[in-house]
């Protein structure tokens, strides 16, 4: 097929320049080269296109109605390349986005908001589950996740946007109305609400920020949910503690709903992670969605469980 095509593209180079040596000038290859295609051509065909003589060419009957048709593919075939450049350069077409609920209603929409609203040849996806989505099957052109680590991979390249802690919170009227927490071992008499996609939830592993101290324990729990509102609408109707990240509840502590419990026992540090497929040119619009992530998350408040990734 690629051989045909590229023969079409010879004669109608033969039709436009009248002669087989003006094709060959334009095309790089010799005459001969541009002659055997022509008889290829037809041979393939079963019909003659060209009237040859010493002084001129002109076309057959089938010789004309296949040059519109050479046209026609080749005009194509420009359209097509145009379009690509468009989609590599330009800031056009689909942008599928894939995240989790939270980071996406919370974050990643007020991050992109603006950008998208000022590039409006954009037509961007934005898929929300907790669950982890192939980026080939899916089609996915950035995901955003929190990694705990990254591991190699020949295929995803992680560009790291903010580290984010863990923390611990719980409402004022639990705390108020429950045996005081001063240190890890006191949340054992306490009920933990785990959230059941994080990775052994129930399990904890502490460091104190200042001694450097570390404690290992397992809580117990009653309730339980794979959903982060759901685990701070139920710490803030009074259920328990949950662990959840920074991101998620920075919010709400900032207005009092809810409050961190043992700040100054640090749990491990998760990383914020933009994912895209590894490719020898990206688009420009992924990369200029990443310059808005980027620009976004290094705009949050600062503090101590909140810092830019390196």
């Amino acid at each position: 097929m690629l051989d045909q095509l590229r023969s079409m593209g010879v004669f109608a180079c033969v039709v436009e320049k009248s002669s087989f040596s003006g094709a060959a000038r334009d095309l790089g290859i010799t005459t001969s080269a541009v002659s055997q295609q022509i008889r290829s051509l037809e041979q393939e065909m079963e019909v003659t296109l060209l009237h040859r003589s010493t002084r001129r060419l002109s076309l057959t009957e089938a010789g004309q109605a296949f040059f519109h048709s050479c046209q026609e593919m080749l005009a194509a075939a420009e359209r097509g390349k145009i379009r690509i450049n468009e989609l590599r350069d330009d800031l056009v077409g689909d942008l599928r986005i894939a995240t989790t609920p939270e980071l996406g209603a919370t974050h990643l929409v007020p991050a992109l908001s603006h950008w998208i609203s000022a590039h409006r040849g954009l037509t961007v996806h934005f898929e929300a589950e907790n669950q982890f989505i192939d980026l080939i099957q899916e089609r996915i052109d950035i995901a955003i996740r929190m990694c705990s680590k990254v591991e190699e991979s020949n295929n995803l390249s992680y560009i790291p946007l903010a580290r984010v802690d863990q923390v611990l919170v719980a409402s004022p009227s639990y705390l108020n109305q429950n045996s005081p927490i001063s240190r890890p071992e006191d949340l054992l008499s306490h009920d933990l609400i785990p959230i059941n996609i994080m990775k052994n939830p129930q399990s904890f592993t502490f460091e104190h920020s200042g001694t450097g101290e570390a404690v290992n324990l397992e809580m117990k729990h009653r309730l339980q949910t794979n959903n982060v509102i759901v685990a701070k609408s139920l710490c803030q109707n009074g259920h328990g503690i949950a662990r959840i990240l920074y991101l998620d509840v920075q919010k709400e502590l900032m207005n009092g709903t809810l409050v961190e419990v043992l700040p100054e026992w640090k749990l491990p540090t998760f990383t914020l992670n933009a994912m895209t497929l590894k490719r020898e040119q990206q688009p420009m619009k992924i990369h200029r969605c990443l310059d808005a992530l980027k620009q976004y998350f290094v705009q949050l408040p600062g503090g101590r469980i909140f810092q830019e990734a390196s």
